[in-house]
């Protein structure tokens, strides 16, 4: 899983104009969710904040929030809102977790090789993308990888088929089909 770290600062201004004031000195206002405590309202540099979120875009990543005088918070991220005019952030939202509890992540499939059935006139068809594994947020990967290259013409793969560290539980059905390879389909 990703790994990031960021800056914050306890937020200590609320209301309308408070958090518009805050926005022209270039920062983002946020909120850490969770942890068996009050919500911790937050301050983050907008653009340190905006180029670590475009980096781990619909990807699983843990952040590190640093927070000035309150120590470390491993979060998720839950929500942001931008402008949609201006392209900039308003708000994020972060969910802490802890890192010795399992928890279940969808985890996307990369599909690895060309297929021996796509060699001899077959096409590959995609059945899923993603798997739902569970295990300590750690040990979750960025991805799985699934060999596709034996595969001939009327076989498949099932989810059961990834290979995974004893670590990590399927949570998603072994026996769901996600790859296959059929007989290209005649197009009249």
């Amino acid at each position: 899983m990703i790994q990031v770290e960021m800056s914050a600062a306890v937020r200590t201004s609320f209301g309308k104009g408070a958090m518009r004031r805050l926005r022209v000195a270039g920062k983002t206002p946020a909120v850490v969710y969770g942890g068996g405590s009050a919500a911790m309202p937050l301050e983050l540099d907008s653009k340190t904040l905006m180029h670590q979120l475009l980096e781990i875009y619909r990807r699983n990543a843990i952040i590190t929030l640093k927070v000035d005088g309150e120590g470390d918070k491993h979060v998720l991220v839950c929500e942001v809102q931008t402008d949609p005019i201006r392209d900039t952030l308003i708000h994020a939202d972060f969910s802490e977790i802890d890192l010795q509890k399992p928890r279940r992540f969808k985890v996307p499939v990369v599909f690895s090789g060309v297929a021996r059935g796509v060699d001899l006139g077959g096409e590959m068809f995609i059945e899923h993308e993603s798997v739902v594994l569970e295990g300590l947020p750690l040990d979750i990967p960025d991805e799985c990888n699934l060999d596709v290259t034996e595969l001939k013409i009327g076989e498949h793969l099932n989810l059961g088929n990834i290979a995974l560290s004893d670590s990590l539980k399927l949570v998603s059905d072994a026996s769901t089909v996600c790859v296959k390879v059929d007989k290209k389909l005649a197009v009249k």
